[in-house]
């Protein structure tokens, strides 16, 4: 059941409260104003501009290569089409790592030039003190750990993650620093439920089971409409790649047989 009501936003005190009102939290990646407005009007809580926008709209193996003047970009359309969501804005690879001050000044960039309502850094201990700058300059910060995409090279690929004594010190300091939120991702259930009941924000879960205080799909894996590789995680809920292939197919019959456009689509 999402947050209530639906017509009201929903804010970073309301989204973090929600754990203690034992109330799951549905989010969804969106990155253009379609999208977005999709999602907020179908009710999920917040939205995560992901920096995941690399693979299922760039078409890169991975998000390294995206840019902050990228994820700007894209969350400036998304915020067109938000309503009522809480949106996220996924700080991308080396935009927060090289310093604090580095890492506050293009989270600060962000919040300005979208209107978007937090950030999200990835790692644990090792973001402490970044984490806690940013939350100590009034930026909102939800936190990631467990599989940390950015770190998909030092991690040997994208894996299950196993360390159960890394993964929950680092829950532990990114709730210290002061974040709302945690996603966890790729971690055993047994070992996302010991995280959840551990904290006092929510654990968001990608992969983690259904243990977690609410759960994060990728919009394109939802939907269906990215074929390149489907995460074990993941349930697809439509399998609209197949429906926009076969109208597409269709379409191009009918222009080939002259049956498009008909008189209905003339202008007299």
């Amino acid at each position: 059941m999402s947050i209530q009501p639906v017509s009201r936003p929903v804010t970073v005190p309301e989204f973090r409260a929600a754990k203690s009102r034992g109330t799951k939290l549905a989010v969804v990646t969106a990155y253009d104003y379609t999208s977005a407005r999709l999602c907020d009007e179908a009710g999920a809580d917040a939205v995560l501009v992901g920096d995941s926008l690399g693979m299922v709209v760039q078409g890169h193996p991975t998000s390294l290569p995206v840019t902050l003047k990228e994820m700007i970009y894209h969350t400036a359309c998304v915020m067109r089409g938000i309503r009522r969501a809480l949106v996220v804005v996924d700080m991308p690879f080396l935009s927060y790592q090289v310093s604090v001050r580095q890492a506050v000044r293009n989270a600060g960039r962000v919040l300005k030039e979208t209107g978007a309502h937090a950030v999200k850094l990835e790692g644990g201990v090792r973001m402490e003190r970044t984490v806690k700058a940013c939350v100590d300059a009034g930026i909102p910060v939800m936190g990631h750990v467990g599989l940390t995409p950015q770190s998909v090279h030092l991690l040997g690929g994208f894996k299950v993650q196993r360390d159960a004594q890394t993964i929950l010190a680092d829950a532990a300091a990114v709730e210290e620093a002061g974040a709302f939120a945690v996603v966890v991702e790729s971690v055993p259930a047994d070992l996302g439920a010991k995280v959840t009941a551990t904290m006092t924000i929510p654990t968001i879960g990608i992969g983690a089971g259904p243990s977690c205080d609410g759960q994060v799909l990728v919009y394109h894996d939802l939907l269906g409409l990215f074929p390149d590789f489907k995460p074990k995680f993941a349930k697809r809920y439509a399998d609209l790649g197949t429906a926009v292939k076969t109208a597409i197919e269709t379409y191009c019959q009918e222009v080939r047989d002259g049956t498009f456009p008909a008189a209905e689509h003339t202008f007299r």
